[in-house]
């Protein structure tokens, strides 16, 4: 028991660590927000200013400036037809319920997002409670267009290290992958299936490590495009944006491997010359990896991974004649030209590197 609770305690206190960005930028902004609403434009309560930067920044992953905008723009526009429907049928219980059934309605016409619907819902709901401002009810609606342009410049000047949190996740995935191919080593060298059985478990969830990694580089390369601080990144982030790809397929195309490996060794005879292939990839994984960092490990990586391409011929090993083993080279085949576009050869140069069979 003791156990489960330090490693609760571990992973509360490294989400609260890594939050401390977020939290900063959320803090920043709202303060900014409600600085130029209220000492600015001297707004009483601007609370929508507040509000609105806050829920535009969040504590998601995707911090995209359009996804920015677009909780920003939903939020706003809550506001706006609420105020609207204030003045033309006043408030109470009835109007109330109109409002939001006609802001529901109207979001999910502009947008498919859940949340979209309920972020304009929430924000025409505290326009109809709240007492209606002194200077006018569309005053709030200036306070929301204040908070989601203050969260917006907030992304650009005080942008959430997603170079960093890109390259987390790539290492998560890349931990997963090569796990798996050095579990394919031990498996064809060793004969065993246990260790095999676990990576086919490991690399069957390894979408959720791709798709964060997607997404959190999507949001980096969309922020260096705005954020003066980032804008000299941007051809390494265009260069990890084709590793991610070549490794989402490889992935894919790995566990289909592992399947076929899995199958394979259930004759109970070891393979020693895959299992010298499984530990070339992981090498040359090990160095596409790095090259997140130096793009001199990356180019390497891809001198090796021309070496392992060459030997996938079955006849190399005299297993044409043996359906069985001769599908795992065909099968490392579309693999190894993932990795290779992974290292930022092009597909037509890398399948030009295939042998023939």
């Amino acid at each position: 028991m003791s156990e489960v609770w330090l490693d609760r305690l571990r992973q509360s206190t490294t989400r609260a660590v890594e939050s401390i960005a977020p939290i900063s930028q959320i803090v920043l902004a709202a303060v900014a927000g409600y600085s130029i609403a209220h000492f600015g434009l001297g707004h009483e309560t601007p609370i929508f200013a507040v509000t609105v930067a806050i829920t535009a920044l969040g504590f998601t992953r995707d911090a995209r400036p359009r996804r920015i905008i677009e909780t920003a723009l939903g939020m706003i526009i809550g506001i706006l037809l609420s105020e609207v429907f204030l003045l033309s049928l006043g408030q109470g219980l009835i109007q109330l319920a109109v409002v939001l059934l006609i802001s529901l309605l109207a979001a999910r016409f502009i947008s498919g997002s859940a949340s979209f619907a309920l972020t304009v819902g929430i924000q025409a709901m505290l326009v109809q409670i709240l007492p209606v401002p002194d200077g006018g009810a569309f005053l709030r609606s200036i306070d929301g267009l204040i908070g989601g342009l203050t969260a917006l410049v907030f992304t650009a000047i005080i942008p959430r290290d997603p170079r960093g949190i890109a390259n987390r996740d790539a290492e998560k995935l890349f931990r997963v992958f090569i796990d798996s191919v050095e579990a394919l080593r031990l498996a064809t060298k060793n004969v065993d299936e246990k260790v095999l059985d676990e990576a086919l478990i490991r690399v069957r969830r390894s979408q959720p490590l791709i798709d964060n990694w997607r997404l959190s580089l999507d949001s980096a390369v969309a922020i260096a495009k705005i954020s003066p601080f980032l804008r000299k990144y941007r051809d390494e982030l265009s260069g990890q944006l084709r590793l991610m790809r070549g490794m989402d397929l490889a992935t894919r195309n790995l566990r289909v491997v592992v399947r076929r490996v899995d199958f394979l060794v259930k004759d109970g005879e070891p393979r020693p010359y895959l299992a010298d292939l499984f530990e070339q990839i992981s090498q040359a994984a090990q160095l596409l990896e790095s090259g997140l960092d130096d793009s001199s490990d990356r180019r390497e990586a891809q001198r090796q991974l021309v070496y392992i391409i060459h030997q996938l011929d079955p006849k190399r090993f005299g297993i044409g004649d043996q359906l069985r083993e001769a599908s795992v080279l065909l099968l490392l085949r579309p693999l190894l030209v993932d990795l290779l576009c992974a290292s930022g050869m092009s597909e037509e140069d890398a399948r030009a590197e295939l042998p023939s069979i």
